[in-house]
């Protein structure tokens, strides 16, 4: 399958535009607060990306063909070289777009991950998935109980039960889990299309408390993105935004107004 076309929220309408993207198990609903804070400054859009949230179920699940559907909707909404800032694997697909498209933004914000490898493979969270009986439960409280003997950090849960709804008498994951855990090693790790650099204003956002971004990093994202800054959020994981929200706008403002 190509191109798919993403849902999105869309906060503000006027003003340079920005591209929020949310990070594995995310939806658009996560950056919700942090966009109507920006909305007044700026066209805020802020898609689904495919296999997560309102978006279509699609194949294949990887960098290139979601960086594609981000510019896809760049190009159907008309947006002129928007900022594109995303979190975790939304990172992942701001980097990949920048590199295969320079053009195609003005600057990127990558909060909290670098263009690596990890070896995450997320099996208890897709135990945890898989633990709900979406057949018997009687309510999300059900869900997060069972859930809980394989995910045991309630806000980790919390996470991820936005995921759970209950449409047409049923309850149902809107997350294309079978196809997001067979792309698991596509999502963890990051191909980088030849010869590829992008020169424009590249800030790296992460929480100093998160393992995700690496002194030993440094090297392999300066020979991607010569142009990049660090920004270090004292007290915060890898859940940079919610955690720290104050110092993480504060890092971010860099880039809006770099």
């Amino acid at each position: 399958m190509g191109v798919v076309p993403l849902y999105y929220r869309e906060y503000g309408d006027a003003g340079p535009s920005l591209i929020l993207l949310h990070g594995l198990f995310g939806s658009s609903a996560n950056w919700g607060s942090i966009a109507r804070e920006l909305g007044g400054q700026f066209r805020v859009i802020v898609p689904d990306l495919r296999n997560h949230g309102r978006s279509p179920h699609a194949e294949p699940m990887d960098y290139a063909a979601m960086a594609e559907d981000v510019q896809a909707l760049i190009d159907t909404l008309g947006l002129e070289c928007p900022l594109v800032v995303g979190h975790s694997m939304g990172g992942k697909v701001a980097m990949r777009l920048a590199l295969a498209s320079p053009g195609a933004v003005a600057a990127i914000g990558v909060v909290d991950i670098a263009p690596v490898a990890y070896d995450h493979d997320f099996s208890d969270v897709f135990a945890g998935f898989e633990a709900v009986g979406l057949a018997s439960i009687q309510g999300r409280t059900e869900a997060d109980r069972q859930m809980a003997v394989f995910v045991p950090d309630a806000a980790v849960r919390a996470f991820l039960l936005q995921n759970l709804v209950h449409e047409a008498g049923r309850w149902r994951w809107r997350l294309n889990l079978p196809v997001l855990r067979a792309a698991m090693e596509r999502i963890t790790g990051f191909e980088v299309p030849e010869t590829a650099r992008y020169e424009g204003p590249a800030h790296f956002i992460y929480g100093a408390r998160s393992n995700y971004v690496q002194p030993t990093h440094e090297q392999v994202v300066r020979s991607l993105f010569p142009q990049a800054v660090f920004c270090s959020v004292e007290g915060a994981g890898h859940w940079v935004y919610a955690e720290r929200r104050a110092a993480f706008l504060q890092c971010l403002e860099r880039l809006l107004n770099a």
